[in-house]
Parts: C-alpha cells; structure tokens; sequence
C-alpha cells in the first residue's frame, strides 16, 4: 500500500499517480481552501469563543467554515433536563448535570438492569409462574401463549383446555382475559448468599427472556426511579454544530408541545414531557451556524437577547395550545455565533446583532480567488482528493485531471475579475469534479483524466449558457419558448392588472 503524501507546493505531487496519493490534514480547518484570514480567525473563534460574522457569495466555503470550527471544540461538558414541579407543574424545573453526573447515572443504569437468562436456566418454580413452562409436561413456550404447543392443554392455572377446538378457545380467551396471557409480571423469591444472609432477589419478564434482579440492581433501579419524572432537553454527546438556517420560530427558539388534555394528570401528557429545545439551545457549548441571516427577520432579536444574556427561557409559542402557560426559565444557550450572508444583504442585519458581534467577534469579507501559486496549485490538489473521498462514488483522479481542473479555476476566477488567479467558488468546481466521476465510472475507468474533465464542463454548463448556444441570446430562447397562447394569456392577465390598477386609484 503506497503511503500517502502531504502537498504544500506543486511540486509535492511528483512522483504521485493520483489524488489516492494526497494526505487529507485531519484538521478540518486545514482542509478549506484559502480563506486564509477567515481560517485564522476561525482557530482564534474556536478558542476564545468569539463570534463570526462571514460576508461573500454562495459556494466559497461559509459553511465548511463553520463545520470545522465546531469540530475544533472541545466537548459539551452538559446535559440539561426539565423536571416535573409538583407545586406548579406549568412551571417545570430546570437541572443542568456535568459529565461526571451523567456518567454516574449511566453506571446506576447499566446495574439496574440486572441479568438476562434464558427461561430454561431460570429456577423450575419461577418460570412456571411467569408462564414460560407447562406444568403438565414440563415445555418451554412463550408466556403470550395460554395453551401449551406441546401437550395442547391449558397453562393457566384452573383452565382445561379437553376441546378439539382448542386453539380458537385459546384465541377467544387471549381476546377476553388478557391477564391470563400475561400472567404474572414478577416473582419475588430470596436466596441464602456465601456469608449465610438472605437475598430478595426478582425475577421478571423480558420478552423470550427472564430477567434477575438481585438486591444491588433493586437498589440501583429504586434511585433511577427517582429521577423518572425527568426529560432531557439537550444530551451530553451531542453534535457541537447546530443548522439553523431558515429556521422557524419554534425551531430556533424552543417550544411545549399541545395536548388536548393539557396536563391532567390521568388524561394528558405532562407538561415537562411536552417542552422542546430550539436551536439555540441545542448549540449549548457548540456552535450555531445561520446561512443568510438576514433572511429571519425580527428573529435576530432573540437571537441577540440569547447571545448576551447566554440562556433563553423556553415557553409556548401558540397562544391557542394547551402548552402556551408552560414556561421553563433560564435554558442555557452558550453557543458561538457563526453567521453567514451575501453583500447585499449587510444592510438586512440587525445594527444591535452586527455590533454584538464586532463587540465579541469578528466580521469576515471572504475571498473569491486566491494567486495562482504553486502551493495553491497544490491545495488545489488537496481539494480534488477531499472531494473525491467526500462523494464516495467516484474513482480518483490522475494528476493530469488536477491541472484540467486548476486550468478551469483559472478561467473562473478570470470571469470574476481576478486574472493570475484560482477561483474559490467550490461547491461549482466540486460539482465539476463530480461531474467528471460520473463519467469515468460509466465509463468503467478507474482514474478520473484530463479527457473526462472536459467532457463534465460541456454537461455542467448552466443552463442559460445553453440557451444561449441554441438561440444565440436568452431573449431569443425566451420568445421562441413561449407558445402563441402564452403570449395571448399573458395581454390577458397583463390587460386586467392593468384595469384593476385603474379602479383601485
């Protein structure tokens, strides 16, 4: 197996017979694609805590940013969890555990359990009673069984089953008496240990299989009980990177779920089950990442509240529901602020929200090209090999690919205004590169080439460029496209605005 190599300079890939051949850095900051001074403050971000504030066109790299700065964190040392108020249940207490809190409860749990056995090695008396062995001829079946498979008589205790129809009388009575199915649950019986005490120990159900709790795991299961009317709002392994883009109000800030009955104590759910994180809250100790944050609206505001005071209470949005009297105050909401939008959008963000940032971040103008360089080129090279093993369907390319598609960047960039330079729109030039596997794999290829390069520009050209090829203009596409009735129906509908015009002045 050939050892794979780290690129820095265009020279690096001398010798290499793939992108197969390139080392992907582990760190996930390293893998983005210039951006030089928004990867530095990024690092910075991810250790000091600080806000990002990303400004440039769609497919340069905001949200790989964000992505790897979350994976540069360290992880949440928190759960939070919503309790049940018995004074005041609309009001639910809040409890925050740390790591060793959660760990201890996972080591309760993992002893309350107890041991599974198969009913065969459960004592004879104990799996007669939970239903698991015939009386009469001594065969295991299921407990859900009333009428033994073996012998055909009944295993209920004082029921015969002497009637040639007796698996429909079976049935009747599994219908009618579903107790006599079930059987008893659990078993108490006790045992003399090693030093001469005697031991409760039960015996209970488990599917096909009999559980034994002995009086440690009784104990362990008694303190987990305690601890039953609880829920968890956010866990402790989690995802440190929280999507919000587009996000609703519910799904940003939290919600309590409606129910009909409310919170009745037989009839509906309790309220602390019916509370749920938002966004925000989920990204405790992580990062929230928002794409075109202009795009929410007065939604900033809460989000500026969250960021400076680092909680944000949870409470019913539907002032219809059943859940809009629940409130759980003070949900902690820690998170860095990486946000995203295009130039034109700037003046759409809140002033308060951009000054928060500034205050406690950074505002970063990303790059749309970077030099032509021969440690470019090689990162370029890089970026071929992670966008490859990415897609997970397409072979690896040849070097002579990489320099077909460092020849397109170049002519990229050149459209944008940036001569002697690579283009760091790369969600288009990963598309590209895509494009190219495609065809090498029905090709039956093994290597993506220069050939297979070209072929994918002449399929991923937009598609206005191809009206434009088969018209000559966009306008000329447009007129031919459109049929007579079209052309007829839009006067029509364009007459009666205009009537509709005249009558509203």
């Amino acid at each position: 197996m050939t050892k794979k190599k780290a690129v820095e300079t265009w020279d690096d890939l001398k010798g290499l017979k793939s992108t197969a051949d390139i080392l992907i850095p582990l760190d996930p900051l390293d893998r983005v694609l210039g951006q030089e001074e928004a990867i530095k403050l990024a690092k910075i971000a991810a250790i000091q805590r600080r806000h990002l504030l990303l400004v440039g066109p769609p497919g340069t790299g905001k949200s790989m940013i964000a992505r790897a700065l979350s994976m540069n964190l360290p992880k949440p040392k928190h759960e939070i969890r919503v309790v049940k108020n018995p004074e005041n249940t609309e009001r639910p207490f809040l409890e925050v555990l740390d790591e060793q809190q959660v760990l201890d409860e996972e080591s309760i749990r993992a002893e309350s359990v107890g041991k599974l056995m198969d009913p065969e090695n459960a004592p004879t008396n104990v799996a007669e009673r939970l239903g698991y062995l015939c009386k009469n001829c001594k065969t295991f079946s299921s407990p859900t069984e009333i009428v033994c498979p073996s012998c055909q008589k009944s295993k209920i205790e004082g029921v015969a089953n002497t009637n040639p129809f007796g698996d429909l009388i079976g049935g009747l009575l599994e219908s009618a008496m579903p107790q006599m199915v079930v059987g008893k649950d659990k078993v108490h019986t006790t045992r003399i240990l090693a030093d001469g005490t005697e031991e409760t120990v039960v015996f209970e159900r488990a599917g096909d299989k009999i559980r034994m709790l002995d009086s440690k795991s009784l104990q362990k299961r008694s303190q987990l009980n305690k601890k039953s009317n609880q829920k968890v709002l956010v866990k402790l392994n989690r995802d440190p990177f929280i999507l919000a883009t587009g996000a609703s109000e519910t799904e940003l800030l939290g919600d309590v779920k409606h129910d009909p009955y409310g919170g009745h104590d037989k009839l509906g759910t309790p309220s602390y089950e019916r509370v749920v994180a938002g966004s925000i809250h989920e990204a405790h100790e992580g990062v929230l990442f928002i794409d075109e944050i202009s795009h929410l609206g007065n939604l900033q505001r809460f989000i500026l509240t969250a960021m400076q005071e680092k909680k944000f209470p949870i409470a019913g949005r539907n002032s219809q529901s059943a859940g809009a009297s629940v409130k759980v105050e003070n949900v902690p909401c820690d998170f860095i602020l990486v946000a995203a939008c295009n130039i034109q959008d700037l003046e759409n963000i809140l002033s308060p929200l951009r000054s928060r940032i500034i205050g406690c971040g950074y505002e970063v103008l990303v790059d749309v090209a970077m030099p032509d360089t021969p440690h470019n080129r090689a990162k370029y090279a890089q970026f071929v090999a992670q966008e490859i093993q990415m897609d997970g369907h397409i072979p690896p390319a040849n070097i002579e690919s990489v320099e077909a598609i460092i020849e397109e960047g170049k002519k990229r960039a050149k459209a944008d205004n940036q001569p002697n330079s690579l283009t760091l729109r790369l969600r288009e030039m990963g598309g590209l590169i895509r494009a190219a596997g495609d065809v090498a794999v029905m090709e039956g290829a093994k290597m993506i080439t220069a050939e297979h390069i070209i072929e994918a520009r002449r399929r991923s050209r937009p598609v206005e460029e191809q009206i434009k090829e088969k018209y000559g203009s966009y306008q000329k596409g447009v007129s031919k496209d459109i049929s007579k009735a079209q052309n007829e129906k839009s006067e029509y509908y364009f007459e009666n605005e205009h009537i509709g015009d005249q009558m509203f002045q």
